[in-house]
């Protein structure tokens, strides 16, 4: 950069600078070649400066201008000028002036590139990330980063102004169940064995309350090797947040007033407080989820009494296996039976193996495929099920187990939200669930797990219940229909800690292998405490309105978890492993 030093950026160009002589540093955003005058758009990180090269203001600088393509890396000096009435650009802050360029330095070319930037929303996502660094040029993905540094910043404001301190905690750790696989980082020093990278701060985080720090917070990097997921990422980073001495009212009003906090900051917009309060049975039962979309009612009718004696044989089947039968009532739509056969289909993208449709028609006529074998008594049994039923009304009707089949009805009553537009685009919905099973049983192990985590104090007591019969002290905040955080007062009792671990199957041996330092510290003074992760990358991407979290992660994987851009993850000399005491074993075939 000999002889330039940049006095202002792009975007900030204004009024002020009118006949001022200043120098200007960015990226050939647009180029437009009139022959005798040629007009660039330069582009930096604050916005965009149009620039125009006139050969009777620099004979040089227009001759080096012609050879100007996207994306060089120019800076230029020259007078701040107003443009013509005609020529003004209303879209632009800075579309009322132009610098007339007297000096022109390139800093660097660009070859042609892999794809424009205008393209780039249509481009394949790999090709994307493999040219991240031209991917986050684009002016929205600018915005989206600024948008995610003003939110993190705030975060870190609000709970600075309640006492809270930062902390980081270790990312080589020891490897400790909290319910998903981990990533393990071999020892050189120490061969044959390993470390892990968290996928929480979760035990650090108790220990800084058993060593009185009181309250603790951390943006912190967290790591998972799960199966590759659409929306999940094996690196993301989130809001840490622990404290001592409270209850679930405390934490939920502290993270109530933090969300307020941001929404106020960023849009100036006031959420109502408190946010709304349901039970993880309130919401799986009205809406298959525990993080449900109350951006629209639409709730899931129970009408397993409607069909009580019914003939049918395969409801009839589900029936006496104890399942359940659920309906979505649709009302206010015109429908043709092709419609209702093509919910059929779209049932069965929901992972349904079957659906059964009524239409509701005038002087109690009921249209369905088994409109032949309801009794006389139907419509008055399924009204006691369903209230407002009326000529026109709808009822999709799933039935099975009842998790499985009110799974599926909630991911239906989305889809149809989706496909009828029922979802307000414009709101933010805020919710707690509250009263989450403390633990639940897995099929495939055919063992007792725990739905959050291990450290997770029971409510109550609850010492001679049975599993399925004890509820957690844990709570989740969804925002439209996603999960957005969770979190739980936690177990301070070593005692209580040993029987939650018993009853996940862990032996003493075991339980003092893997969490002796946890136990102990619960012996040596350890206050009442609990806290909550929000993810920051799901809260950003809410925010902005996208539809994946690679879009506001900076250098995410591809969806199958690879790094396009580093070549990532990538293969490892025999003398490497060597150092650390490994050897590579055929893959085992399933």
């Amino acid at each position: 950069m000999q002889g330039f030093t940049r006095t202002v950026s792009c975007g900030l160009v204004n009024e002020s600078l009118l006949h001022n002589t200043i120098t200007i540093c960015g990226w050939v955003n647009k180029r437009r070649d009139h022959g005798g005058l040629i007009f660039i758009d330069l582009r930096d990180r604050s916005g965009i400066m149009q620039i125009v090269f006139n050969p009777d203001f620099s004979q040089t600088a227009h001759e080096t201008g012609h050879t100007l393509r996207s994306e060089y890396v120019i800076s230029v000096s020259g007078k701040v000028v107003e443009r013509t009435a005609e020529t003004v650009n209303k879209e632009l802050p800075t579309g009322k002036w132009e610098l007339q360029v007297e000096k022109i330095e390139i800093f660097n070319k660009a070859k042609v590139l892999p794809f424009s930037l205008e393209e780039a929303p249509h481009v394949d996502e790999e090709l994307r990330l493999k040219y991240r660094y031209l991917d986050l040029r684009r002016p929205e993905m600018k915005e989206r980063f600024e948008l995610r540094h003003n939110v993190i910043f705030a975060m870190r404001e609000f709970l600075a102004g309640k006492g809270f301190y930062e902390f980081e905690t270790p990312i080589l750790t020891k490897n400790s169940p909290e319910g998903a696989r981990e990533f393990l980082v071999p020892s050189r020093i120490y061969p044959g064995n390993f470390y892990a990278l968290p996928q929480s701060p979760q035990l650090y985080k108790q220990l800084l309350m058993a060593a009185g720090m009181e309250k603790y917070f951390q943006i912190a990097r967290c790591f998972r090797d799960e199966d590759s997921r659409t929306d999940r990422q094996p690196e993301f980073t989130q809001l840490d947040v622990e404290m001592s001495f409270i209850n679930e009212c405390d934490i939920q009003q502290l993270i109530e007033g933090l969300i307020q906090f941001i929404w106020k900051k960023i849009y100036n917009i006031d959420i109502k407080l408190p946010l709304p309060r349901m039970t993880y049975q309130e919401a799986f039962s009205s809406y298959g989820s525990d993080k449900p979309d109350l951006r629209f009612g639409l709730k899931i009718e129970d009408v397993t009494s409607a069909f009580a004696a019914t003939e049918l044989k395969f409801l009839r089947t589900i029936l006496d296996k104890k399942g359940k039968i659920g309906a979505l009532h649709i009302q206010n739509r015109e429908w043709s039976r092709s419609d209702l056969d093509g919910w059929v289909d779209k049932a069965a993208e929901c992972g349904s193996k079957g659906l059964l449709w009524m239409r509701f028609k005038e002087d109690g006529v009921i249209e369905s495929p088994v409109s032949n074998f309801l009794p006389a008594s139907f419509l008055s049994e399924i009204s006691a099920c369903v209230p407002n039923i009326k000529p026109g009304s709808v009822l999709l009707i799933v039935a099975g187990a009842y998790k499985e089949a009110w799974e599926i009805l909630g991911r239906l009553r989305l889809m149809v939200g989706k496909e009828y537009n029922l979802i307000p685009q414009d709101q933010y919905h805020f919710s707690w669930v509250t009263d989450f099973p403390m633990f639940e049983y897995d099929e495939k192990s055919k063992q007792w797990t725990f739905m959050h985590h291990p450290f997770t104090s029971p409510q109550g007591d609850w010492h001679n219940l049975e599993h399925h019969e004890i509820k957690a002290r844990a709570y989740d905040i969804v925002l439209n229909g996603v999960e957005l955080g969770g979190g739980s007062i936690r177990i301070h009792d070593a005692q209580a800690q040993a029987k939650v671990f018993d009853m996940l199957g862990l032996t003493k041996e075991q339980a003092q292998e893997r969490f002796g330092f946890l136990l102990e510290a619960q012996e040596l003074g350890f206050p009442p405490h609990g806290g909550l992760a929000i993810g920051v990358d799901r809260l950003i991407m809410l925010m902005t309105k996208t539809t994946s979290i690679r879009e506001v992660i900076a250098f995410p994987k591809t969806q199958r978890f690879y790094d396009a851009m580093m070549e990532s993850p990538s293969k490892v000399t025999d003398a490497q492993l060597k150092d650390y005491g490994l050897k590579l074993l055929p893959k085992i075939q399933n």
